[in-house]
């Protein structure tokens, strides 16, 4: 033990060991310090009574609040006419459909896509209790919630892009689309043919049947139950497979007449398709595709497919978006893969420009912007202006609008789809565009609203 610098170090026994403790310089006449080290240890079984004030867990430019002062204007008049619990009936009190809206919009922004953590959240989260206000939520009404009201979140993202075109912010001239491929919940094992499709049809039914002379002879309630519920689960996999059954002939449409008897479905999500990915890997997967206004960065149009190809996707894009907005887009931004040329002569047609890189001819000596003999008007004007410097530079906005909001909905965790039918996968898809063009409006209008 040593004195330097007015700072002496001693030893003090806890437990059996020693730990140096250190004194100042006032303590030296006393001698050291020895004893017991004194701290302040956590006592997990002790009562509390806490008073908490629910609008101050939150600041006031938390970006919850502004998702809810937006959800909160919107007109759900459709949504409340559902509910049957009524002001002076009895029934059930059904949680506010504005606070699972609100709910899942922070939390797609957030980046959270379980309605199982989303419930965990709403219980130890400040922000998310902030939005409940109190109101308890469990994760299968918000699980029924995400999918089942698909046309609303077709409206709200209608309306999302006229709240910026009435104030100017979107004009819709010029329109960037993209296809982006998303896991599909299913498993590649989960794909069988049409032998192998059968054979669990045959099994389903027997199962089905089975369960239900069980279901009918068993007296006991609790048991009813629990065999009702193995019933549906049996009848949803019957179905699943029927339905693989009826897309088989579609699959088997796009293969060579020898690769026919190839061709698969899977049992557990029949409307997913294996598709090349990114990693140059083949997986279930969806294809999501995006339209959006290269000036605002606005998502304007969402489609999901079950195609691996972005051809044939530009001119119903361009179809939704007239009947979403009334209007055409001037031009239309695209990358190769969209460079179909009946598409490409059914936008024109509607008085869009198109702009997409033209195929490189087998033929190296040949110039790729010289229409061909058999090109159409509007092909053959497409080729020519590709070739041009005005061209070129328009073309670039598409990789710093598509490309960009397809990294933000990655990151907000659009990698793999939990819910399983083009329907969910489409309704999932809308909250991520819903989610994006709210951010957008908040920013756009200056609301100055951070979402952490």
């Amino acid at each position: 033990m040593g004195d330097e610098g007015g700072i002496t170090e001693d030893l003090t026994v806890e437990q059996g060991a020693f730990f140096p403790i250190s004194t100042d310089t006032h303590q030296q006449n006393s001698g050291p310090v020895c004893g017991v080290a004194r701290v302040q240890r956590p006592d997990r079984e002790q009562m509390q009574m806490r008073i908490v004030d629910l609008d101050g867990l939150i600041p006031a430019d938390h970006g919850a609040r502004a998702i809810w002062e937006y959800v909160d204007r919107l007109p759900l008049t459709e949504v409340y006419a559902k509910i049957l619990a009524v002001e002076g009936h009895a029934g059930r009190t059904p949680v506010d459909p504005k606070i699972h809206l609100a709910l899942w919009l922070y939390a797609t922004v957030e980046g959270v896509g379980s309605s199982r953590a989303l419930a965990e959240l709403c219980e130890a989260h400040q922000a998310y209790q902030w939005i409940c206000g109190g109101v308890r939520v469990n994760y299968h009404g918000l699980s029924d919630f995400r999918t089942a009201h698909v046309e609303l979140l077709d409206g709200l993202l209608t309306e999302s892009v006229a709240t910026l075109t009435s104030t100017g912010l979107v004009e819709l001239n010029r329109v960037a689309q993209d296809g982006m491929r998303v896991r599909a919940s299913a498993g590649a094992s989960s794909f069988r043919r049409e032998r192998s499709l059968q054979e669990c049809l045959e099994e389903a039914e027997e199962q089905v049947r089975r369960l239900r002379e069980e279901l009918g002879e068993d007296p006991g309630a609790s048991r009813r139950r629990s065999e009702a519920a193995r019933e549906r689960a049996a009848a949803e996999r019957k179905a699943r497979v029927e339905e693989a059954l009826r897309q088989l002939p579609e699959v088997q449409a796009k293969k060579k007449s020898e690769e026919k008897g190839e061709a698969r479905v899977s049992t557990t999500d029949p409307d997913a398709r294996v598709m090349k990915m990114g990693d140059g890997g083949f997986r279930p997967a969806y294809n999501v595709e995006f339209a959006t206004d290269t000036q605002s960065q606005v998502i304007v149009g969402v489609d999901v497919t079950s195609a691996g190809s972005d051809q044939g996707q530009m001119a119903p894009m361009v179809e939704q978006i007239e009947a979403r907005h009334g209007c055409v887009p001037a031009e239309v931004l695209v990358d190769g893969g969209f460079t179909k040329k009946e598409d490409i002569d059914a936008v024109t047609a509607k008085g869009c420009t198109v702009y997409a890189p033209v195929p490189q001819p087998r033929k190296k000596d040949r110039d790729a912007h010289v229409p061909l003999a058999d090109d159409s008007e509007a092909v053959a004007a497409w080729r020519i202006r590709m070739g041009t410097a005005a061209a070129k530079e328009i073309y670039k906005e598409r990789a710093s609008t598509a490309e960009c909001v397809n990294a933000l909905a990655r990151n907000r965790g659009l990698r793999q789809f939990l819910v399983r039918g083009l329907r969910k996968v489409r309704a999932v898809a809308l909250w991520y565009a819903l989610a994006h063009n709210v951010m957008r409006i908040l920013a756009l209008q200056g609301a100055g609203a951070v979402v952490t």
